[in-house]
């Protein structure tokens, strides 16, 4: 930081327009925008790029100098003035109005001092008369103290990021028929996985001591793998995976649109210094990915929320429209997790999020709402075979409004789920449902949740026309009733680990399968055969006419979880039957008609893709060695 002390008889200054950097932000309220001051001394502020390794040493050591400059030119008034123009290596905006906020704050601890600020990030007009005595200029650098550096890693963190090191809950067990006890108490031996979440979530860690048991599976499968040219947690998708990722977000939009929400599409950067932003930035708990464009700072999308909310607030609804909701497949979104905390798909820093922002006109009807997304949930869960464990979420106030809330929850849960109360609410939302999933090394993840957030339709002044025709602030929820598409793989991966270490057969759910049927010849002849066959499956179908074993073509149908294998010799040739091995099961005789019916039966109201890759083998690349 640079300083420049100027011991002034007298000095002024008025607002004449905004920065470049900083366009966004509020405008100023009218008595902010001149200031004067008699005998002061006028401390000149300028934040550099150095000051972005420990803001608290640069403006610790700042707020000292200023204060002991001016007791020692014997004045009580100070005016703290940020001027770029003293340095070539400015720090970000954002940093800056960190450092200069910290020092005001810092300054007025000064019983003895009385401190005036002018305002960042706007063009000003100043007059100043410096006495001109020999301690009346002074210039300094400020550097941040060797050994002090702050952690990268959590520079940016949120308050709410900072209050989750903090919270202080309580934990409960809630059975089906809404009887609850503490956690502590709970007879767990009828269901380990709730026992497994409780310990995870009062755990305090997110680190990873060894790689989760997908990591391998999604490798050896060719699905997805890490990037080693990007930043940590950011994956290549094979073909196969990518099919898989398409598919099963293409099933979630249909689900929302099927419950009534209108898709649609929003940034996946915004400005730093949008005011509505900045102070949603310090409630949400994600750490930011930060981008600089014409010295302007933007951060990357953690969610599809703002974009949702902006939208909402430019809406002209009426209480007749309620509830309105819009969902995104946010293709793209950002949170900087701790390196320590990344662990394949599970976490990771580049995701796949489907948002569901709905406003339900009051906390009646958000709670009609909350027990209908939760369904959807259900059902969501159901239908990609994942197993789950509910947890909930709640401030206590929010709970003893309508103490029958949670035990309708748990009733439809039909599940003991985990209950953790907070006496104070620390984020926006005042409720929240959880479906976690518990992995082969016995941590628990989340998946589809649903919230209640009470703060965010005042913050971004969303409002609808009630009957009497007042303008009124409805409730906000935020859903996403799968969770991020990467982590349902995880989750689906994982269970199959499970499957996997306790002697089942893995599979995929037949709808995401990459390959639904594969074809396999017991010679050259039988290829044509094979040909006229894949014409006749409108499924994703593929043959196998490498020169290897029929054995071996078998065995490697079954370690890529291919669901039925149809082998074709002269026998099938000549009946028309064919032989099928169902993976897991028994060979049996179909017909083609038959084999395609029972999958049709078995894929009904799931979407729908080709295969992504070549039908004959023999032409495919491999992409992990």
């Amino acid at each position: 930081m640079r300083i420049l002390l100027i011991h002034a008889a007298k000095f002024s200054f008025h607002v004449t327009e905004k920065t470049s950097a900083v366009s966004s932000m509020a405008e100023l309220p009218e008595d902010q925008r001149n200031g004067s001051t008699g005998d002061a001394l006028v401390a000149y502020l300028a934040s550099e790029k150095t000051d972005e390794k420990n803001v608290e040493s640069v403006a610790r050591q700042a707020a000292t100098t200023i204060a002991d400059h001016a007791r020692e030119v014997g004045t009580a008034d100070v005016m703290l003035y940020p001027y770029a123009h003293l340095s070539s290596n400015l720090s970000s905006p954002r940093v800056a109005t960190k450092v200069l906020a910290r020092i005001g704050e810092l300054m007025r601890a000064n019983d003895d001092l009385t401190i005036h600020e002018a305002p960042f990030g706007f063009y000003k007009g100043f007059e100043i008369e410096c006495k001109g005595h020999p301690l009346s200029e002074l210039a300094k650098t400020i550097v941040p103290e060797e050994g002090k550096s702050a952690d990268v890693e959590d520079k940016d963190a949120s308050e709410a990021i900072k209050a989750e090191k903090v919270l202080r809950s309580e934990w409960c067990i809630m059975s089906p028929d809404g009887v609850s006890c503490l956690a502590e108490d709970f007879d767990f031996p009828g269901c380990p996985n709730v026992k497994l979440m409780y310990d995870y979530e009062i755990s305090g860690t997110r680190a990873s001591d060894e790689p989760p048991a997908h990591i391998e599976i999604m490798r050896r499968q060719e699905l997805v793998d890490y990037e080693p040219a990007s930043d940590g947690g950011n994956f290549r998708w094979y073909p196969d995976g990518e099919l898989i990722k398409r598919l099963s977000e293409e099933h979630v939009s249909n689900l929302l649109t099927e419950y009534g929400a209108m898709r649609v599409e929003t940034p996946i950067m915004y400005d730093y210094q949008h005011p509505n932003l900045m102070s949603y930035l310090n409630r949400f708990p994600a750490r930011q990915y930060v981008l600089l464009s014409d010295q302007k700072e933007f951060f990357l999308r953690f969610a599809a929320c703002f974009g949702q909310y902006l939208m909402q607030h430019d809406m002209q609804l009426s209480h007749r429209m309620l509830p309105a909701r819009l969902f995104e497949i946010s293709h793209y979104s950002f949170r900087r997790e701790q390196t320590g905390e990344l662990a394949g798909l599970r976490r990771l820093r580049t995701f796949t999020m489907p948002d569901l922002h709905t406003l339900a006109r009051d906390n009646v009807s958000a709670r009609e709402e909350f027990l209908q997304q939760m369904e959807l949930s259900t059902r969501c869960m159901d239908d990609f075979g994942i197993d789950y464990e509910v947890a909930v979420r709640f401030v206590r106030g929010f709970m003893d409004e309508d103490p029958d809330f949670a035990g309708e929850i748990a009733r439809r849960a039909g599940k003991p789920m985990l209950v953790e109360i907070w006496d104070e609410r620390f984020f926006y939302f005042v409720a929240k449902l959880e479906y976690n999933f518990v992995d082969a090394q016995g941590k628990s993840s989340c998946l589809s949740t649903v919230q209640i957030d009470v703060e965010n339709t005042d913050r971004f002044d969303i409002t609808y026309v009630e009957e009497d025709g007042q303008k009124r602030h409805p409730i906000l929820m935020h859903t996403s009733i799968s969770g991020s598409i990467e982590r349902v793989l995880c989750a689906i991966l994982e269970q199959q680990a499970i499957k996997v270490r306790e002697k089942g057969v893995p599979n995929f759910p037949l709808w995401l399968a990459p390959t639904q049927i594969r074809i396999i010849p017991v010679a050259d002849r039988h290829h044509a055969f094979c040909e006229s066959l894949l014409e006749k499956i409108p499924f994703r179908a593929d043959f196998d006419d490498r020169d290897m074993s029929v054995g071996k073509k078998i065995r490697q149908a079954g370690r890529r979880w291919v669901p039925f294998v149809l082998v074709v010799g002269d026998r099938e040739v000549e009946s028309g039957e064919l032989s099928v091995r169902v993976h897991g099961g028994e060979q049996e005789t179909f017909s083609l008609d038959r084999l395609n019916s029972l999958i049709e039966e078995k894929t009904a109201g799931r979407p729908f893709r080709p295969l992504n890759v070549p039908k004959r083998l023999s032409l495919r690349p491999i992409f992990v060695g």
